[in-house]
């Protein structure tokens, strides 16, 4: 259920919709993570903030722009050289981040109020979001964990896969309604739940 401070309590319209003679191709939901921070490493410091990561949350971080980790209701991905996405269920993960990050390896900046997390699952899943994003995301190129920063036109989209088709889509909270709209849109041909 989307809570009342959603950007997509609007455009909310949970049940089939779409083409669903044949079935439900996706399943589209808003998970709301408590927590979405990006925390960047200062020159030299990127194995340190690597460190200070897999510390904070648990997870064995890979090197490198792109690769990421999912689990234990977190999951952690490259954004560029230095630079990591790192989500997180509960709330607090800023301040726990911010614990082992200290001034001399990077910085922390939490975004958790200007991100929208949307989910996209399902066997058609792939489908809908090539029609969106010029991306190859199958998954010998997007593997579970890894992620991909993109646009849809003006719109600004990290996404990673967490599951074998389940992706998680990363927008600006201001452009959440829009893309929301977008993407039902997409996915009305596969036939859609929303939940």
């Amino acid at each position: 259920m989307v809570e009342p401070l959603s950007p997509l309590a609007a455009v909310w319209q949970p049940g089939r919709h779409g083409n669903v003679a044949n079935g439900v191709g996706v399943t589209l939901s808003e998970p709301q993570p408590g927590s979405i921070v990006q925390v960047a490493a200062w020159p030299g410091q990127e194995k340190a903030l690597i460190a200070a990561i897999s510390t904070a949350t648990g997870l064995m971080v890979p090197d490198g722009a792109g690769g990421g980790i999912v689990g234990n209701g977190r999951s952690v991905f490259g954004i560029a050289p230095g630079k990591f996405l790192v989500i997180d269920e509960k709330e607090g993960l800023a301040a726990r981040l911010a614990g082992t990050v200290s001034d001399v390896v990077g910085s922390v900046t939490d975004l958790s109020h200007g991100r929208t997390a949307i989910r996209i699952v399902g066997p058609k899943a792939v489908r809908v979001l090539s029609k969106l994003f010029a991306v190859d995301f199958a998954a010998t190129k997007v593997p579970l964990g890894s992620a991909v920063a993109t646009n849809h036109h003006e719109v600004f989209a990290q996404i990673q896969r967490t599951g074998t088709d389940q992706f998680d889509i990363y927008v600006f909270r201001s452009f959440a309604r829009s893309f929301w709209r977008t993407l039902c849109h997409a996915a009305e041909e596969t036939g859609y739940e929303v939940r």
